[in-house]
């Protein structure tokens, strides 16, 4: 045969021999389809479908660099084929070869303006490039060519949900869902946008969806464990976070959020556990250190513990993200760390609205607006303390609103709140932007954050600079570290005039102590016997009913010293979870204390509690975190504290009470000075009977319990913001003058 035959020959076989390898392909063979492209390339090298559509297949393959070259050649022999430009720009993108990508897509789209799918994946790839505005007129023109395509409709919800417009992502999403039912990483994304905006029952609708389509879809999974936790279903959380880590086992993601609910139940020895696996998965997640230890500290396992706080502060210092504030303060004795700690916070998590609500405005009415924010409107330590304050706040003067994101638990202190402002809402399912709106649009004056970085707060409400004066007050004992907030409410104790540059907000000191008190609280009239609590017939009872997250081991140290110094005397203790009892006998045993020593009082209800309080003798505060609303409930049932001075504002609030509740020759200035003062009052009877009749004699007269004098306090503190404000002049630090 001659040369001249042979090639007619294999001309006359490259068709069927293409369309041999294109059924292949289209089959998913794609072993058998790539050897017969090669023989093709093998026969004609610049045959065009041939290099283009095994670049195709090498793209399936995730062999991206080779479908770039195989392509690119295919383009030589002819670059104005729409399809293998957009098919090359998709390998580019693989390759995170963007800007390439980009005009790969537009020269396609040049050439075929109604490419649907080149508009849909160069609005991706501008999405990868952060032009978010671009991609989403990309995926417009995308689905005027072809409206009914859901790919560019999902990726359209994605583009809208950078942007910020929520509603409009989901709207979008829905739109591919009305196409694709079973579109399930539209239900996902859908969910998030959701969770995102706090509407979380429709939320957990959406991943159940999800699930229910596609039962191995972990994201979708862990997704609706966070739904359910967010809704305080806590056991039915842990479900779905074991059904993706069981899919999963390294999901770090389901991990950490199965630690949060374990934790949200107490279950602190199990969320251990998880923190545990997941530093061994990935020793830099963020926060974990923190929240490891304060697990540990809820336990009160000690194992390492001065070498992991030295470790988490030198973190801080260095900017690394181990610790969140509130996991902080109660080991820390450095006011500058947590300063340093809350500002990265802030930074990181919630930084400063580019477009804050307010801008400057000057508000005139007849009285000044008060929003309180928090999540603890309910039977809680924020609520016992400050409801008569709401109560009595002077009408003529200042309108309230109570703004609520807590659960909505019914109980009497609930009912006594929603009467006790002006104005009551609960936006638990409403976003943080649409909550600050709402701050705007009611021309708030003056927002105060009873949360700070407690559980369950809102920060971002505050970050969009929601109202023209923000403030910190009562939640957390320490500094936000943000720019928008203007004040935060103290006294001189908790924040001496030299500590001020450790916060970032303008101290307003208060007459007194800084913490509200309800004069009206209730306290069972019945004693119960020790007998019904537990404890001996006889002997001295040292307490200290505090969180177990905040007695350290240097304090356990102490309080047994005590116990051997003090025959027949116990220790009372809060239970708080079901390992602490444990280890703190175990704890107390090495110290050559008899476990039985230690005895745990179960949580009961709040007049039953402070009831209890009469049974013991003195309560034994803790640093470097003290006692806050613990020690206004043992001072108002009439028991004496003993407590040491610390270095920051949480280990000064003991402090803060005593002086306020006339009793300052109960705060001490070291640690052996309050062991000294304790060991005193144990043993000598009429020393500690005379403490406790100054107690009782002053309960009613003391500021620390006067509601109606403190509301004075605070009222003229917000008048004059107020006032300073109106004048156009910066926040500043001040002082608000004693009233009679």
């Amino acid at each position: 045969m001659t040369k001249t035959q042979m090639s007619l020959h294999r001309a006359l076989d490259l068709p069927k021999l293409l369309q041999q390898a294109f059924n292949h392909h289209r089959q998913g063979r794609l072993l058998e389809a790539d050897g017969l492209y090669a023989t093709i390339l093998e026969m004609e090298p610049s045959h065009f479908d041939a290099l283009h559509m095994r670049g195709v297949l090498k793209q399936q393959q995730g062999n991206y660099p080779e479908a770039v070259r195989l392509i690119g050649a295919a383009l030589k022999v002819n670059p104005n084929v729409p399809p293998a430009l957009s098919n090359c720009a998709v390998a580019l993108r693989s390759l995170k070869r963007n800007e390439e990508a980009l005009a790969s897509y537009d020269r396609a789209l040049a050439l075929q303006p109604d490419f649907a799918d080149a508009l849909n994946n160069r609005g991706a790839t501008l999405q990868d490039l952060n032009r978010h505005d671009e991609a989403l007129a990309s995926y417009d023109r995308a689905l005027a060519v072809k409206p009914d395509y859901p790919e560019a409709l999902y990726n359209r919800g994605n583009a809208l949900r950078k942007l910020d417009r929520r509603e409009e992502a989901i709207a979008s999403y829905d739109r591919a869902l009305a196409i694709n039912p079973n579109y399930v990483q539209a239900l996902n994304d859908r969910g998030e946008v959701l969770t995102e905006l706090n509407r979380h029952v429709a939320a957990l609708q959406s991943f159940t969806r999800a699930v229910a389509i596609k039962p191995d879809y972990v994201q979708a999974l862990n997704n609706h464990g966070n739904a359910l936790q967010a809704l305080k279903r806590y056991e039915d959380s842990l479900a779905s976070y074991g059904c993706a880590l069981a899919l999963k086992p390294d999901f770090a993601e389901a991990l950490n959020n199965r630690g949060n609910a374990l934790s949200a139940l107490r279950r602190y020895d199990e969320a251990i556990g998880d923190s545990e696996r997941l530093l061994r998965l990935d020793p830099n997640h963020k926060y974990l250190r923190g929240k490891l230890l304060h697990s540990k500290m809820h336990c009160c396992l000690w194992d390492g513990f001065p070498e992991t706080v030295a470790q988490i502060a030198a973190d801080v210092q260095a900017g690394i993200q181990s610790v969140v504030p509130f996991d902080l303060f109660p080991v820390s004795d450095s006011p500058a760390d947590q300063l340093r700690c809350s500002r990265d916070f802030v930074r990181r998590q919630y930084p400063p609205s580019p477009s804050p609500l307010w801008r400057g405005e000057r508000y005139r009415h007849d009285r000044i607006r008060i929003a309180y924010l928090s999540a603890d409107f309910h039977a809680h330590a924020t609520a016992y303390l400050a409801a008569r304050l709401f109560e009595r706040h002077d009408r003529s003067r200042f309108e309230t609103f109570g703004i609520s994101f807590g659960p909505e638990i019914p109980s009497e202190t609930r009912t006594r709140l929603k009467s006790a402002f002006e104005h009551f809402f609960d936006v638990r399912e409403t976003s943080d932007r649409d909550v600050a709106k709402m701050l705007r649009e009611f021309e708030i004056d003056i927002a105060v954050d009873l949360k700070g970085f407690t559980e369950h707060s809102r920060t971002g409400i505050f970050a969009l600079r929601a109202a023209p004066i923000q403030v910190n007050y009562l939640g957390y004992p320490g500094t936000m570290g943000a720019d928008y907030i203007d004040y935060i409410v103290a006294d001189r104790i908790v924040i001496p005039e030299d500590q001020r540059r450790y916060y970032a907000e303008k101290v307003v000191y208060l007459p007194g102590s800084y913490q509200v008190n309800d004069s009206t609280r209730r306290i069972a009239e019945r004693t119960p016997a020790r007998s019904e609590l537990g404890l001996p017939e006889t002997g001295f009872i040292f307490c200290s009913l505090n969180n177990t997250y905040k007695i350290t081991p240097s304090m356990f140290d102490l309080w047994m010293r005590l116990l051997k110094q003090v025959d027949g005397s116990v220790l009372w203790l809060l239970e708080g979870n079901t390992a602490a009892p444990a280890n703190l006998r175990r704890e107390a045993e090495k110290r050559g204390v008899a476990p039985e020593r230690l005895i745990f009082a179960p949580y009961m209800k709040l007049e039953d509690h402070l009831a209890r309080h009469r049974v013991a003798n003195l309560f034994l505060d803790t640093l470097p975190c003290n006692a806050h609303t613990t020690a206004s409930d043992a001072l108002w049932a009439g028991l004496p504290i003993v407590t040491c001075f610390g270095t920051t504002f949480g280990g000064r609030v003991a402090g803060s009470l005593l002086h306020a509740a006339g009793l300052p020759e109960l705060i001490t200035t070291s640690l052996d000075e309050y062991e000294a003062l304790a060991l005193t009052l144990a043993k000598d009877p009429d020393a500690l009977a005379a403490i406790k009749s100054k107690l009782a004699r002053n309960r009613d007269t003391c500021p620390l319990f006067d509601t109606d004098r403190f509301r004075r306090h605070i009222e003229n503190a917000y008048r004059a913001m107020w006032e300073w404000h109106q004048r156009g002049e910066t926040p500043d630090h001040f002082s608000v003058e004693s009233a009679s």
